[in-house]
């Protein structure tokens, strides 16, 4: 029996996906690791739990968990041996059936030290947190800022002492925020614990004190052991500091179970969820579907229906901007709003061919007047993310596509109802921008392994770069053939393509996560149930946004 073209497609498309998947999940696996399997030996031979061990043991028995920022510090720091998940593991969990998000310091990492890419991290739980008016707990365990560094994260307004006036406006906004010292808390690290509204320590393995014993021997001539100056019976019994002292990490987990399960119930934000269904079309088949090929055309439609409910999508204004898909469905019940990229060579309403996968006026007016339709209604948007761009040339530009491209970036950036965006492949210039990238504040932004960020895709910026670098060269006398051509222009792309790979990003935090697509429902899902917390009255302001 033959198989036919679509076929053989659809299968090359798959293995491909799995491919990525499983590089993905191969890199993970080192991730887990931390420091490494003697650092992990070392840190239970002390009686502790590792920071994933910790969580673990903390959140509810096989309930759901996004992690945020796992290949965060990914190649980075490599002169100082790396920084595994910036030494700090962030999860969106459920803790005696309430959605909290945890903060584990992992000390088998520089035993917990603080680097720049971690104060980010920790920044970006803490604003979830904030945004969402979820419950955050803090298993701390660090020996405080990375001193090599200490320029790049003490100082700055969004650097290590951030973390602290955040916890003085959680306090202030009635956020929960409980704190269990399981290891080292110095310096700066020691105002967290008190600023929390509970906190907790470890007998024998937390510590907390300003300074340590030799630098108050330094300091004040004072001979003093750590445990004294500042263990778990010190601050407990004397100062006062600690609320709980408890024996080990399972009694102080435990602890932290019981104190999450009498938190009253908070008001919500009113977004509709029904009973949640599965799609009738196999999400699997998302696989091969979406092409590796990022040049490939694909029918964006065939990949929602396999992500929303019965497969049903409502579609608005369906024969109008066609190279962007607006529409209603349900995800896991959620009601969502979603707005994605159609890569596909389609036709608008003149008959006039339109390249997929970039904003056209007719495309970005569709896309404002959708979002402001989403905010009247309150439901929450969903951007599907696989854009080249705006339009160019003389006929856009007569048309118009700086205004309306404007109007969607207006329309999207005043919108008050939660974002998620998930990027599926291209994500290049300002079509990242008008399609709700990390800097127009989405609640989540995950990626799946085919995605690239950047201004411009990694040939198109190659050619550019390299035409820049021969100009410069013959500007200089020196003769550039096609041989030195080529040579340069391989190097300049290799060296683009690092950069617009979904683990660079990922490593810099422009990004949440990297995911299997199959994960797509579940984030979504999870998100919108943490922007539910939250139900501050904000109002639309729809006459802010030129119609």
């Amino acid at each position: 029996m033959s198989i036919s073209k679509a076929e053989l497609e659809f299968n090359k498309n798959e293995d491909k996906m799995k491919m990525r998947i499983s590089e993905m999940e191969s890199k993970l696996e080192e991730v887990y690791l931390g420091g490494g399997k003697k650092r992990i030996d070392k840190h239970h031979s002390k009686g502790k739990l590792t920071a994933r061990e910790r969580i673990q043991k903390l959140i509810d028995p096989d309930s759901e968990t996004i992690e945020i920022g796992a290949f965060v510090g990914d190649e980075m720091y490599t002169e100082y041996g790396g920084c595994p998940s910036g030494g700090v593991v962030i999860k969106i969990g459920y803790v005696k059936g309430r959605q909290c998000i945890i903060v584990a310091n992992d000390a088998t990492v520089k035993a917990g030290a603080w680097f720049p890419i971690t104060g980010k991290k920790n920044l970006r739980a803490q604003e979830i947190a904030m945004e969402n008016h979820l419950p955050i707990i803090y298993l701390v365990d660090s020996a405080g800022v990375f001193l090599p560094l200490q320029d790049e994260i003490f100082p700055d307004k969004e650097h290590f002492g951030r973390i602290f006036r955040n916890n003085a406006v959680m306090s202030s906004m009635g956020i929960t925020q409980i704190a269990a010292v399981m290891g080292s808390c110095v310096a700066g690290g020691a105002y967290l614990p008190i600023m929390s509204d509970e906190s907790l320590i470890v007998n024998k393995t937390g510590t907390i004190f300003l300074a340590g014993s030799y630098l108050v021997k330094a300091a004040i001539g004072e001979s003093i052991d750590n445990e004294t100056l500042g263990g778990a019976t010190t601050h407990t019994a004397i100062s006062g500091v600690c609320d709980y002292k408890v024996e080990n990490d399972d009694e102080c987990l435990e602890t932290i179970r019981e104190l999450m399960d009498k938190i009253g119930d908070a008001k919500t934000a009113g977004f509709s969820r029904t009973e949640a269904k599965a799609p009738k079309l196999d999400p699997k088949e998302i696989y091969g579907l979406f092409p590796d090929e990022r040049a490939k055309p694909y029918n964006t439609l065939d990949i929602i229906h396999r992500i929303v409910d019965e497969s049903k999508f409502t579609e608005y204004k369906e024969d109008y901007g066609k190279t962007i898909v607006c529409g209603y469905a349900r995800i896991d019940g959620w009601s969502v709003g979603i707005v994605a990229n159609q890569r596909m060579l389609v036709k608008n309403g003149k008959g006039e061919t339109q390249f997929g996968g970039v904003i056209y006026t007719d495309s970005a007016d569709k896309a404002a007047r959708f979002i402001m339709v989403c905010n009247q209604k309150n439901i929450p948007l969903v951007f599907l993310q696989d854009v080249s761009g705006f339009m160019v040339g003389s006929k856009s530009e007569h048309a118009g596509i700086i205004k309306d491209g404007a109007k969607m970036v207006s329309a999207m950036s005043n919108s008050v109802v939660p974002k998620f965006t998930i990027v599926l492949g291209n994500s290049y210039g300002a079509g990242n921008y008008a399609m709700c990238g990390k800097a127009y504040d989405p609640r989540l932004i995950v990626s799946w392994p085919t995605a690239e960020l950047a201004v411009m895709s990694g040939a198109s910026a190659a050619k550019t770069l390299m035409q820049i670098e021969v100009a410069s060269m013959k500007a200089k006398g020196e003769e550039v053939d096609e041989a030195k051509q080529d040579a340069l222009y391989a190097k300049i792309k290799a060296r683009y393509d690092k950069q617009i790979s979904p683990y660079y990003s990922a490593a810099r935090l422009w990004i949440d996560a990297i995911i299997d697509p199959l994960e797509t429902r579940k984030v979504i899902s999870m998100g919108i149930e943490m922007a539910n917390h939250n139900d501050t009255e904000k109002r639309y302001n729809v006459g802010a946004i030129q119609a």
